[in-house]
């Protein structure tokens, strides 16, 4: 299988699969527990969080350890708009990934004023007319780089025209790709995750500036200085860490490998694929995602796309992992101004590391052949 959905997931390393093993096998206590097992544990859970600290420029009890990305968004947006009260509206980019934008639904249904800020047709933040998001009781969650196009936020610009509302970023597609530091961002919030890196699932954190009186949705025990109830899973922290050191140490290598990749691609769907619009821009983007449609794609069945390539043994996806099984039209898209039909037969391919010339050549060669088919 050719793996080009490395937006959606990682294949995990070995190194971090490695340093995680011992947590698994012999490392299991606790890190709650005052025995030695748990202070092992504690210890080993305080090394990552400095760790993963310092390559955001944050201090160590900024972070907080979660799930991913998913669960810090909800945590974020809804502690501050919910038990906290720190914010009385909620302002969220229209090219959000679902897991800003529905927890924003669900609090405009709670009675939390909600906004839709609107991007331009590369997706980027319209800055304008942000006026009414620059209030102290306002919380604005503007993603740094798109899932789906890989376009790049300029969300310190974003700081300057709103200086005195919070702001929240979900990183968690930017993170250990291009650098990410919360304080030349400006950020208040802040999400990662670690299987995007090549680190495990089920695992990510929250920056929360110090100072904010923050209170957790989620009760429960006083783990994570009573942001995050719930055991520490110590085996995916470390390998979290890991996995976020091995990013920022190869970021120059690796993003030199994935832009040439993606030039390639570039290059071999604007030769090989006729009336086609790329929707990630050249500059301002991640090194590792491209965005096509098809601008005939009202005769384009777009799931047969899919199909076609993945029982060819290629995996490539319309969009977000988490919504790409209904093959909705992308609302990334058509929030950019493209129409519905374009919307839902895109295909987005994502790079990693691992991804070589071959693989990327094969896949186009591929989807050349099933564009002609289906255009027939």
């Amino acid at each position: 299988m050719i793996y080009l959905d490395n937006s959606a997931t990682t294949r995990i390393d070995e190194e971090v699969l490695e340093s995680m093993l011992p947590w698994l096998r012999d490392g299991y206590g606790n890190a709650s527990s005052i025995y030695s097992l748990g202070r092992a544990a504690r210890v080993a859970v305080e090394d990552a969080r400095m760790e993963i600290a310092a390559l955001i420029g944050a201090h160590p009890a900024e972070i907080t350890f979660t799930s991913g990305g998913t669960e810090s968004n909800n945590t974020i947006l809804k502690s501050c708009c919910g038990p906290s009260h720190l914010a009385t509206d909620v302002h969220v980019g229209s090219t959000e990934h679902h897991a800003v934008l529905h927890p924003a639904e669900y609090l405009r249904a709670s009675g939390i004023g909600h906004t839709l800020l609107k991007v331009d047709q590369t997706g980027r933040l319209l800055l304008e007319g942000l006026a009414s998001s620059n209030t102290p009781t306002t919380l604005v969650s503007v993603m740094h780089a798109n899932n789906e196009t890989g376009v790049v936020q300029d969300v310190s610009a974003l700081r300057h025209t709103i200086p005195d509302a919070l702001l929240h970023s979900d990183a968690v597609q930017s993170f250990g790709k291009i650098p990410v530091n919360v304080g030349s961002m400006g950020v208040d919030f802040l999400s990662i995750s670690a299987h995007k890196i090549h680190g495990p699932k089920g695992v990510g954190a929250m920056f929360i500036r110090k100072g904010i009186d923050f209170k957790s949705h989620q009760q429960g025990g006083g783990q994570e200085r009573n942001r995050r109830a719930g055991t520490e899973p110590v085996a995916l922290i470390v390998g979290f860490a890991v996995a976020a050191r091995r990013a920022a140490q190869a970021m120059e290598q690796r993003t030199t490998h994935m832009k040439s990749l993606i030039t390639e691609a570039r290059r071999a769907v604007v030769e090989s694929i006729p009336n086609i619009r790329i929707n990630t821009p050249e500059d301002g983007a991640l090194p590792n995602i491209l965005n096509i449609s098809f601008r005939d794609a009202a005769i384009i069945d777009g799931e047969a796309i899919l199909q076609t390539m993945d029982m060819e043994g290629i995996a490539v996806s319309n969009g977000s992992a988490c919504v790409s099984g209904s093959l909705q039209p992308s609302h990334v898209l058509l929030a950019m101004g493209l129409p519905p039909s374009e919307a839902k037969a895109a295909v987005r391919i994502s790079v990693s590391k691992d991804t070589t010339p071959q693989e990327i050549g094969t896949a186009f060669t591929l989807l050349s052949k099933i564009i002609r088919g289906l255009r027939v």
